[in-house]
């Protein structure tokens, strides 16, 4: 099939390629000219594993540009993966969705044949059917599942795992409500063995945030009895390993430590409760989810305080930037608010991360970013441990106090003091 994605962050590139892969030919749109002769150079513009090889693989099979038209003109189905950011209130922000919408209707304007449009990015319930649908209409002068297929298919992508994630889904979930479109996405969808859940519009949007939310859910609960095991010096990972043996309960994300973060869980369990609040609800159980959350990193914090009261001229060693391994993202890394932290108190920070430096250091250009992690180790008087990559495990930790987040064993083991938050 002849497939546009409009948007080349982590969703587009990584839905594309995969769809390229499955022997589809694919045209990335996009406005950052930048991304678009990265693209078209196989230069992943996002650290993923197995992206560039992929690319390289299957170069003869996409493209990239900035013309909406070239691209809906030439193709069948079109995916919308573009941002949807977080505001200051919480809700998200649409001005990425009304202008994908907008363009994407002003091509169709010059286009007979019958054409899907899938939105991918996520939305609240209400969204695809209240603003996208009329944007597209209005533009393109035709009418939605009469004229041009419309709906939402949410991603389900872990940054770091997105390829085998979309290549070896849980589920795909489909959200329309015309015969037509549904019968072109079970098409596209055929190849993969997975359950295939056909829904309306809203329940697809919906099904996207009560799955990020449940996660979210799941980790700072592990994080709040975490603390109170921390306290009676029980370790919370033995407690959920027989927690999880409960076949009622799966074990997964019961992972206590310094919380999470990254572009999902923190914005969607946000924009979840914003809605609830417009709709009259007082989601307790979701900002305490939020509560728990931000103040989870600062548990690190509090056992450095117990070695060392004066931060002030101190040399902090930060292993890992990234929010989670395998990624360079660093948006919501709980390291944000450590080394803000750190950097207020007076001490000086030395960090490493292997992806996710660069990024980092437009925010912390004050930080001291090494080479290795055997550097921040040599230089520091105390580590932090903030995100788990696997590089840190081989580390020789002996001599050196160290303050783990993310259960690192051979720290555990080796470190001359070691305080691990949750455990």
């Amino acid at each position: 099939m002849k497939i546009s994605v409009i948007g080349s962050g982590y969703v587009g590139l990584v839905t594309g390629i995969c769809l390229a892969e499955m022997g589809n030919d694919i045209i990335f749109v996009d406005k950052d000219e930048d991304k678009i002769n990265n693209i078209n150079n196989l230069i992943p513009p996002i650290y993923e594993k197995k992206l560039k090889e992929l690319m390289t693989k299957n170069k003869n099979k996409f493209y990239a540009t900035n013309n909406y038209e070239e691209a809906i003109l030439n193709t069948e189905i079109t995916f919308i993966c573009v941002g949807t950011p977080p505001k200051p209130d919480g809700s998200i922000d649409l001005e990425y969705i009304k202008s994908a919408s907008r363009n994407v209707g002003e091509a169709l304007l010059e286009k007979d044949d019958f054409h899907t449009v899938v939105v991918k990015s996520t939305v609240i319930p209400g969204t695809t059917e209240n603003i996208v649908k009329p944007l597209i209409e209005k533009t393109s002068k035709k009418i939605a599942f009469k004229d041009f297929g419309l709906s939402v298919n949410p991603e389900f992508l872990r940054e770091g795992n997105a390829i085998n994630d979309f290549m070896s889904p849980d589920r795909i979930v489909v959200g329309t409500h015309d015969d037509k479109t549904k019968h072109i996405l079970d098409r596209l969808y055929r190849p993969f063995n997975c359950p295939k859940l056909f829904t309306d519009i809203k329940t697809a949007e919906m099904i996207k945030y009560v799955s990020n939310a449940f996660l979210a859910t799941k980790i700072s609960f592990a994080n709040e009895i975490g603390n109170v095991c921390k306290k009676l010096n029980i370790d919370s990972y033995i407690v959920f390993r027989g927690v999880g043996l409960d076949h009622r309960i799966n074990p997964s994300f019961f992972k206590a430590g310094i919380g999470f973060g990254g572009s999902c869980f923190p914005k969607d369990v946000k924009a979840l409760i914003k809605k609830a609040e417009e709709l009259g609800e007082d989601p307790k159980i979701l900002k305490s989810v939020i509560e728990v959350n931000e103040k989870q990193p600062l548990k690190m914090i509090e056992l450095l305080r117990k070695y060392i009261s004066n931060l002030t001229g101190k040399k902090i060693g930060v292993l890992g930037l990234a929010f989670k391994p395998d990624t360079d993202d660093i948006r919501e890394s709980r390291a944000i608010p450590i080394v803000k932290y750190l950097l207020k108190e007076g001490a000086k920070v030395v960090a490493y991360d292997p992806k996710a430096m660069n990024n980092f250091s437009n925010i912390f250009p004050q930080v001291e970013y090494v080479d290795s992690a055997k550097d921040v180790i040599a230089k520091s008087d105390v580590i932090l441990i903030v995100t788990d990559w696997k590089e840190f495990e081989e580390l020789d930790y002996s001599g050196k106090i160290v303050i783990d987040g993310r259960r690192i064993e051979k720290a555990m083991k080796e470190a001359k003091i070691y305080e691990g938050v949750c455990w």
